[in-house]
């Protein structure tokens, strides 16, 4: 091991203390969502629209991956960058995935993530979060966005950014065929708000 890679390991150590401080620390009211995005956190309250649309893509995946597939909602994944403890609107892991001895997720294990678009945090979803996806390589990144009645669909993450960007309407499907979840996700019942 170098220097280089003992210095990131000591890092990632010192992020995940500080997280789990901060995680710790929080008073989250009920029915709202909380999470870290480089070192600020932030609450949104859960609206039914936005759980609507997680609810479809969920029950999407699990009918076409089946049940026992790994499929997360709002679950603490720390992302690379400075103190990323995101909780993905959705997160699809790898078959076989298992929680690492701190007893976390790993962000390795990511296939898949879908964020629904809040007004208070949509910066987040488009800025520091699609950056910290794109660095842990998640494949692929669904942002559904029910303002606008758009998705757009990210893939092949390089460099902290994603070289796909499709922007796809409301009521068309998302073709994930050629991605590792092989699947099309249907928008026509996504709600708009």
């Amino acid at each position: 091991m170098t220097v280089v890679e003992n210095d990131r390991i000591a890092m990632a150590t010192i992020n995940e203390q500080i997280l789990d401080e901060m995680f710790d620390q929080m008073n989250v009211p009920e029915g709202y969502k909380a999470e870290i995005v480089e070192g600020t956190i932030y609450m949104s309250p859960q609206r039914d629209v936005h759980w609507e649309t997680i609810q479809s893509i969920v029950f999407q995946l699990l009918t076409i991956l089946g049940t026992k597939a790994k499929v997360l909602s709002d679950v603490r994944i720390d992302f690379p960058g400075h103190l990323n403890g995101l909780c993905p609107d959705v997160a699809k892991l790898r078959d076989g995935s298992q929680k690492d001895s701190e007893g976390r997720w790993r962000y390795q294990d990511v296939e898949f993530i879908a964020e629904v678009i809040s007004k208070g945090t949509a910066m987040n979803d488009y800025g520091p979060k699609k950056t910290a996806y794109a660095l842990a390589e998640v494949p692929v990144f669904l942002i559904a966005d029910p303002y606008v009645g758009k998705c757009r669909l990210f893939t092949q993450p390089k460099d902290g950014d994603y070289l796909g960007d499709l922007p796809i309407a409301y009521g068309a499907d998302v073709d994930l065929t050629t991605t590792l979840l092989g699947l099309t996700l249907k928008t026509d019942e996504f709600p708009r708000d």
